[in-house]
């Protein structure tokens, strides 16, 4: 075991090294250790540190060290009362020192959360609050979760860390949560769920809840604030979707007959394809890759960087179009080119915008557009296609190449804005479905993904869902890139065992 001259030196080594360290105690915010707000001080053979901010003054006799490494300092401590505990020096300008300190911060919200837990719910007991991942029960670490209970009934509890950027996840791993806790207790009736979110961050949450099936789900949402104020909240007052339906141009051809001319011979390449853009351009693309642009005022190609193209750059345009198509082919034997790999999601748009009664003989083939209405901040991580059935009914069609979690939640997002337009006529008027005429009905979901990228979980999400909503999961094959293939189809929540 170090003497105290050692620990101290170990200490004043590390916080000289580093550029923004910080103090964490288990459960406890950090605090950060400038020169004025920390103390050490070495007396009679023993190492008392003392560090304090606005909120808190941390007194503890340093007793040892249990792990030094790069940006990190783990100390054994005393606390009054001869109690041993750990505490951490971090340094929070090294990248690898990150989850370690969002460990701390997720840890002082649980705490939190059991706090608001045990006055908004008096009489309950608090038989479970943790952050800790299951890996095998795809349960987050990043909500604290809880399960009360009073006699035989229960109710489980998730919620949001003021720190979060985005809580809109929180929703999916409530429901696994609910329904873990339900089939984990069999003696214990599991009411519902309950959610904790900051002030402010409710909002996409709130309205997923009016889609979901109330007496499965019986969900109640609290909001909270920095100043520790909670308040239950009226999942009424969240009805009105903040959506808007943009006017519909077609892609207008240039005064330019020869850049037309451009356009014309691209096309001509087999795998490149022009996506109107609704709002007057045109998208060249190979397989979902866009190369070239061509608006009203421009012609523009490249990849990640666009330039203005010239009579000049039309051998170049086309020679970046067929290099696209060769590396971007489901027979390209180079399956780890980055241009094979990039953008799988956009690739399977292509395919199902060429082939989309492939997925259901229902669907007319055209027209099909993508992101309507588009959704503040671009994209989504999944794609967003609206197409219509020989009927007139819409069916939104949600798709994802890679596993994802919120899938299920996402599309109800999509699906719930697209119903709120369809139940005010909005869609002829502004240009979509030309002389098609569209029912008023809700549409259908669609949720398009390889057969083996479905999320374990997503039954257990859609479960949940609305019984108004006609909701239908279809994995295609594995080799979509070469052929779309349906393989199995499933509606709402049904096994695929």
């Amino acid at each position: 075991m170090a003497g105290a001259e050692e620990l101290l030196l170990a200490i004043q080594r590390f916080l000289a090294g580093s550029k923004a360290p910080v103090l964490i105690e288990p459960g406890e915010g950090h605090i950060a250790l400038t020169r004025d707000s920390y103390h050490l001080e070495l007396q009679n053979g023993r190492l008392t540190l003392q560090a304090w901010n606005q909120d808190r003054n941390v007194v503890r006799k340093v007793t040892g060290i249990s792990a030094e490494r790069t940006g990190r300092l783990d100390l054994l401590v005393e606390h009054f009362g001869k109690r041993t505990g750990t505490l951490q020096l971090l340094d929070l300008a090294r990248p690898q020192t990150q989850s370690a300190s969002k460990r701390g911060a997720r840890l002082h919200y649980r705490e939190t959360f059991g706090r608001s837990l045990s006055r908004q719910f008096p009489g309950w007991t608090l038989s479970e609050l943790t952050t800790e991942q299951d890996l095998q029960h795809s349960l987050s670490p990043v909500y604290p979760r809880a399960f009360l209970k009073k006699g035989a009934s229960g109710l489980a509890a998730i919620g949001a860390a003021p720190e979060n950027a985005d809580c809109s996840g929180i929703l999916s791993f409530g429901l696994i949560w609910l329904d873990y806790l339900r089939k984990r207790e069999p003696k214990i009736k599991v009411a519902g769920l309950v959610l904790f979110l900051p002030s402010g961050q409710e909002r996409t949450t709130c309205l997923r809840l009016l889609y979901l099936d109330e007496a499965k789900a019986h969900c109640t949402v609290y909001v909270y604030s920095s100043e520790g104020y909670e308040q239950r909240i009226d999942l009424q007052d969240y009805g009105n979707l903040d959506t808007h339906l943009q006017t519909r141009r077609s892609a207008s051809p240039l005064t330019n007959a020869k850049t037309d001319a451009w356009v014309e011979q691209l096309c001509r390449i087999p795998g490149v394809e022009a996506i109107d853009g609704g709002d007057g351009s045109l998208s060249l693309r190979v397989r979902g890759m866009e190369f070239a642009k061509r608006t009203a005022e421009a012609f523009v190609f490249g990849l990640e960087t666009k330039y203005t193209a010239h009579a000049s750059n039309l051998m170049e345009i086309d020679a970046l179009a067929r290099h696209l198509a060769s590396k971007r082919s489901g027979e390209n034997p180079d399956k780890r080119s980055l241009l094979y790999q990039s953008h799988p999601e956009r690739w399977l748009e292509s395919q199902v915008r060429a082939s989309v009664q492939s997925l259901d003989a229902s669907l007319e083939q055209f027209p099909i557009y993508g992101q309507v209405p588009a959704f503040a901040g671009g994209e989504r991580g999944v794609i967003d296609l609206l197409a219509t059935e020989r009927d007139g009914r819409l069916a939104v069609i949600e798709l994802k190449a890679t596993e994802d979690i919120h899938l299920p939640l996402q599309a109800l997002d999509y699906w719930m804005r697209v119903k709120w337009h369809v139940d005010r006529d909005e869609f002829t008027p502004n240009g979509y479905f030309p002389g098609m005429p569209l029912r008023k009905l809700a549409p259908r979901l669609l949720l398009v993904a390889p057969a083996l990228n479905f999320h374990s979980t997503s039954e257990i999400i859609l479960g949940y869902f609305s019984a108004s909503i006609d909701v239908e999961r279809m994995g295609v094959s594995m080799d979509w890139r070469r052929s779309l293939q349906v393989v199995f189809r499933l509606p709402g929540a049904a096994s695929a065992a």
